[in-house]
């Protein structure tokens, strides 16, 4: 049998060679989120479960999400929906063909901009309505 050549095998890139762009904090952001509204969808659950249960089992839920604790955790939760859903938007416009140049930056960070500015204007809205 003949001697193969020892080629070194070609090594995967890894985070220290990659500079860390918009679009690659966006796609992590974007996978939390979805970790984040699996959760508070179950909260969610929880509190309609404790509506549709009974008054002292409503009344335990709706302590809970009235405590600041509670609030931010809604806080987050809407934000977490506002920016999956832009995220999903933007991929939209990628699975159009469009988006792919230097604009693909702008687009997530509008995605983060904007759902930010969605929540606060959505928080805001409600504690006026609230009023």
């Amino acid at each position: 049998m003949s001697e193969t050549s020892a080629r070194p095998r070609p090594v995967s890139p890894h985070l220290t060679i990659y500079r860390l762009t918009w679009t690659m904090a966006m796609s992590i952001i974007h996978r939390i989120c979805g970790i984040g509204l699996y959760f508070g969808t179950l909260l969610l659950a929880w509190w309609l479960v404790a509506a549709a249960t009974g008054a002292k089992y409503f009344d335990t839920a709706s302590a809970f999400f009235g405590s600041w604790f509670g609030q931010l955790i809604l806080l987050g939760y809407t934000w977490a929906l506002v920016h999956y859903l832009l995220g999903l938007i933007r991929h939209f416009i990628w699975d159009t063909g469009f988006g792919f140049g230097p604009e693909r930056q702008t687009l997530a960070r509008m995605t983060l901009v904007g759902s930010v500015s969605i929540t606060i204007l959505l928080w805001a809205l409600a504690l006026v309505l609230r009023s």
